[in-house]
């Protein structure tokens, strides 16, 4: 007579498969794990263990292709720039752009997906500086075909990007609720932060 414990089940039991991807797609699954908990929690809930649970993974797989959390945080941080950056450039090389589009996107990109707080986040843990990115982004905005036609100085697109990126993080940081307790609309915080960038431009054009 064979007596089956709850252990010998469970270890007869069968495994579900590994999935094996490229290291490209190991990176893109735990950063949209990541990016999950991030609009559904908060920076601050950007834990290894539970970054790993949520992607399917072990620790040591994240450890191997991040390093630590932070390196977690810094490549979604510079992701969703990629992203943001791919959207804007296209935006201004098309036929139809006006120059505000690219500042209603960054708005858009910080006020949604927890971006504004993860900035943030970084930015108080003392690793801002590690998002080299948005200098290369910036580089390749002022190549685009609207920038070079609205705003011809470059110094001037430049200073014209680094007010709209303040004003689109604190609007995601504030907007609202700073809107609502003086007795505004969510919304006014943003118009008013679109009327400032574009009077800007309007200086320039």
């Amino acid at each position: 007579m064979v007596v089956l414990t709850k252990m010998s089940i469970e270890a007869s039991a069968p495994r579900p498969p590994r999935i094996r991807r490229s290291p490209e797609a190991a990176r893109e699954n735990i950063l949209a794990a990541a990016e999950a908990i991030l609009v559904e929690q908060g920076p601050q809930a950007l834990k290894l263990a539970d970054v790993a649970k949520a992607a399917g993974v072990v620790h040591a797989n994240v450890i191997h292709h991040f390093g630590s959390i932070a390196g977690v945080e810094t490549a979604l941080m510079e992701r969703m720039i990629r992203q943001l950056a791919e959207k804007i450039i296209a935006g201004f090389d098309g036929e139809g752009a006006t120059p505000g589009f690219g500042a209603r996107a960054l708005f858009d990109a910080f006020e949604a997906k927890g971006a504004a707080r993860l900035a943030a986040w970084l930015e108080l843990t003392g690793e801002g500086r590690r998002m080299t990115l948005v200098r290369e982004v910036v580089d390749a905005v002022v190549q685009t075909r609207l920038a070079r036609e609205v705003v011809a100085d470059r110094e001037a697109v430049v200073d014209v990007i680094l007010l709209s990126i303040i004003l689109a993080v604190g609007v995601g940081l504030f907007g609202p609720t700073l809107s609502d307790l003086l007795g505004r609309p969510p919304e006014r915080a943003r118009e008013l932060a679109l009327e400032m960038i574009q009077d800007r431009i309007s200086d320039r054009v």
